[in-house]
């Protein structure tokens, strides 16, 4: 279980009494702890509910590059996730002593690193474009199973490209993935491309975008195996993902799906596990995330 540390000033007291419950105080203020994900989110929350004009900082294990992150709540340093590791924000002092307000009083650098969010606007794009993705599988597993669909767009300032092929493959698709997405092994033997050439294509389409995808990570690791597969070298490119995204910001949602995602910011649309409709979607999501920036 992952190891969590809590920092408090100025709280109440019934809210310091609460956490000796689950951690051991070592230090006055100080709180250590081994616990799993769901209880450390139900004490964050009630130290969100109940700090009033006090300060807390938890930082605990995490998987990413660093091995941890953190978050705070009424502390002059502020976190900002800098492509998947959370870095700290410092307030000018000079704008300090100015009386503004600290959103305007932090540093150049910072201002550099919040520019570089997971989610970017789309002006940092007029050059390398966006592309958004999505592809649809027979199964989960990148060595057994096969892609069947890819669906993308690409942007680029005023500038909208559209790549969507279906791709033959010698298996049946299985029935639940018939079911769940509406293609047919006869549709894909009339209608699919070899997977070699689609894939070359695609590399070619998304050229040096950024990919923006949900759960980028499993369509990356079957992109990347097609192109070994073809003799071509594996897609490099930055890549965004809204899942992890939205796991960041909405950490009492529901699920994860992105049907429940989409709902939670007001897109009320159907997942219909077709690629390019999927990517249209994704799209969406990412602007609607972006207006809430």
């Amino acid at each position: 279980m992952p190891f969590t540390v809590i920092t408090l000033k100025k709280v109440p007291n019934s809210l310091r009494g609460d956490l000796t419950r689950w951690m051991q105080e070592i230090a006055t203020g100080v709180y250590v702890g081994n616990f799993n994900s769901r209880v450390r989110e139900a004490l964050w929350q009630r130290i969100t509910d109940t700090v009033g004009e006090g300060e807390a900082t938890m930082s605990f294990a995490f998987r990413n590059e660093i091995g941890y992150s953190f978050q705070t709540i009424n502390a002059e340093r502020q976190v900002v996730d800098y492509d998947g590791i959370p870095l700290v924000l410092l307030p000018s002092k000079e704008n300090e002593t100015q009386g503004k307000d600290k959103t305007a009083g932090f540093s150049n650098a910072s201002e550099i690193h919040r520019a570089r969010r997971v989610v970017r606007p789309e002006a940092e794009h007029q050059q390398t474009g966006l592309v958004f993705l999505d592809i649809e599988t027979t199964g989960l597993d990148v060595e057994k199973d096969k892609i069947i669909e890819i669906g993308a767009i690409k942007l680029m300032g005023e500038q909208e490209e559209v790549f969507h092929e279906l791709i033959k493959i010698k298996e049946k698709i299985p029935n639940t993935i018939e079911k769940l997405t509406g293609i047919t092994s006869s549709e894909l033997s009339s209608d699919g491309v070899e997977l070699e050439r689609c894939i070359a294509e695609f590399r070619e389409f998304i050229g040096k975008s950024e990919l923006i995808g949900y759960n980028i990570r499993f369509d990356i690791k079957f992109l990347n195996k097609a192109l070994s597969d073809a003799s071509l070298p594996p897609i490099h490119n930055k890549t965004a993902d809204l899942m992890r995204e939205a796991k960041k910001r909405n950490m009492f949602q529901t699920n994860y799906k992105l049907d429940t995602t989409l709902k939670e910011y007001g897109i009320d649309k159907v997942v219909r596990h077709r690629a390019l409709e999927d990517a249209k979607l994704i799209n969406q999501l990412y602007n609607a995330m972006n207006e809430k920036n």
